[in-house]
C-alpha cells in the first residue's frame, strides 16, 4: 500500500505502520475489539516476505515473539486486555532478559472477561509492569489514528535502543474509530547492532540470554542495572508532564 494519506480504522493503522516500520515477525491469538488487526498482519505480512503466525494462545504469541526478538528479529504482538494479561509471564521475562518487542494493546472493559466495549481499563498494569515486580516498560498511549501511525516506529526504535518491551496502549473505540491518516513511508528493517541475538556462534564466542540469576547478589546488580536504564528512560524520552 503506497498511498499516504487515508481513511483506516486505527487497528488497521497500527498493523500498517508496523509493516512499513520493518516489522519482521507477528504472531498473536483473536480477541476482540482487535480481530481485524490480526486479520490484516495475516494478509499482507506474507507479502512482504515477513512472518505471520496465529499462535494456539495469548501465552504461546508472547513467547514466540521472545523467540524471534532473542534471535535478533524486529518482533510484535497484539491482543486486549484479558490476552494482555494472561502475556504478562512474557512481558516479564522480555524484561528480565533485556530484550526488545513491541506489544499493542487494544483495551476492552474488565476486570474478567468483562465485555468487548473500548475501555482505559489497563492504565496501572502498563505503566507499573504487570508481572512480578521489579520491571517496567516503555508505553506510548496515542489519542488519535494518526498518532498511532507516528508513534509505530518509534515504538520500535526505543524498544531497541534501550532493549526492552514498548507497548503501544490505546482503546477498542479508536481502534475501530475511522479517520484520515498520513501513513509513514515504507522504510527497510534498519541493520541494528544486535550483539546480544542469538545468530549462531560460528567465528565468534557464544552467547547466553536469560533472565534467571542464582549467584549471590547477581539478581540484585541485574536489578540495579535496569533501575538505572529506566531512570534514563524517564529522564530523556517522557513526552508528558502528566503522571
Amino acid at each position: 500500500m503506497e498511498n499516504n494519506s487515508q481513511f483506516l480504522a486505527g487497528n488497521i493503522v497500527v498493523a500498517e505502520s508496523a509493516i512499513r516500520a520493518g516489522c519482521q515477525f507477528y504472531a498473536g491469538y483473536p480477541i476482540t475489539p482487535q480481530n481485524d488487526l490480526g486479520a490484516y498482519m495475516a494478509a499482507e505480512m506474507p507479502k512482504h516476505g515477513r512472518i505471520f503466525i496465529q499462535a494456539e494462545s495469548e501465552l504461546a504469541a508472547i513467547n514466540m515473539v521472545f523467540g524471534a526478538s532473542a534471535a535478533g528479529a524486529r518482533a510484535m504482538t497484539t491482543s486486549s486486555s484479558p490476552g494482555i494479561s494472561l502475556k504478562q509471564e512474557g512481558i516479564s521475562y522480555l524484561c528480565g532478559a533485556e530484550l526488545p518487542g513491541v506489544i499493542v494493546n487494544v483495551m476492552r472493559g474488565g476486570p474478567g472477561l468483562g465485555n468487548i466495549s473500548g475501555s482505559q481499563s489497563d492504565y496501572f498494569q502498563a505503566t507499573r509492569g504487570g508481572g512480578h515486580g521489579d520491571y517496567r516498560m516503555l508505553v506510548l498511549a496515542p489519542n488519535s489514528a494518526q498518532e498511532i501511525a507516528d508513534l509505530t516506529a518509534t515504538a520500535f526504535a526505543l524498544s531497541e535502543r534501550y532493549r526492552m518491551p514498548a507497548m503501544i496502549l490505546y482503546d477498542g473505540y479508536l481502534g475501530q474509530l475511522i479517520e484520515n491518516v498520513t501513513l509513514p513511508s515504507c522504510q527497510e528493517t534498519p541493520a541494528l547492532d544486535r550483539p546480544y541475538a542469538l545468530s549462531g556462534n560460528a567465528g565468534r564466542k557464544s552467547r547466553v540470554i536469560r533472565s534467571l540469576y542464582m549467584g549471590d547478589g547477581a539478581l540484585e546488580e541485574h536489578n540495579q542495572r535496569l533501575q538505572a536504564r529506566y531512570k534514563e528512560v524517564a529522564r530523556r524520552e517522557v513526552r508528558s508532564e502528566q503522571t
